[in-house]
């Protein structure tokens, strides 16, 4: 339990409780000012996640969560630019489709539930980003007034993750890494269109 409440205190500090800390954790998740203190504290435990020794955390709703950021969002700063970033997203869908089955989202605060459902926006599958935008909309509507802007953004990035599935689907940006030949659209699309950092 410890180990578990070590992730979630370093991925969500005190809390999300106004938009000021919600624009200061975007920057912190989404840029790699995260990546040398999750290579320097957290490399063991997402080796350990993606073995299945952790698989236990998944009892209860918040350790699940701490599961799913050490398999899907911690490799991608750990492993930024490699293929190694992608390897646990299967298991992390799983995590995060049957924890949605039973609830387990229901006991989240929201800035929480943006990563428990952040492997549904990962997946490159049409069913989990048709779930992804619903999980996504429904936590804009269910957020706080004082953040809801935040998580309305948020939502629009489902979406655009959604629109990318349906046009190609897969995510081109990962094309290079994961070893596959890019299109000539998906080429055409990479020189002019949204880029997200290791949002793919």
């Amino acid at each position: 339990m410890e180990q578990a409440r070590a992730v979630l205190d370093f991925w969500f500090g005190a809390g999300v409780r106004s938009p000021a800390v919600l624009d200061e954790r975007l920057r912190f998740w989404f840029g790699n000012a995260a990546d040398a203190p999750i290579r320097e504290r957290f490399a063991d435990l997402v080796r350990r996640a993606g073995a299945g020794e952790l698989d236990a955390w998944a009892d209860s709703p918040r350790r699940r969560l701490a599961l799913i950021l050490l398999c899907d969002q911690f490799p991608r700063n750990l492993y930024r630019g490699t293929a190694l970033a992608f390897a646990q997203d299967a298991k992390a869908l799983g995590l995060a489709l049957s924890g949605m089955q039973v609830g387990a989202d229901a006991a989240l605060d929201p800035a929480e539930r943006l990563f428990f459902y952040m492997p549904l926006q990962h997946a490159e599958s049409r069913d989990a980003q048709d779930e992804s935008v619903a999980a996504f909309r429904r936590l804009a509507t269910e957020a706080p007034e004082s953040l809801r802007d935040g998580f309305q953004a948020a939502l629009r990035y489902a979406e655009l993750h959604r629109s990318l599935i349906e046009r190609f689907g897969r995510f081109p940006h990962r094309n290079r890494v994961l070893g596959r030949e890019t299109t000539p659209e998906e080429l055409a699309y990479l020189r002019g269109g949204e880029t997200f950092g290791q949002s793919t």
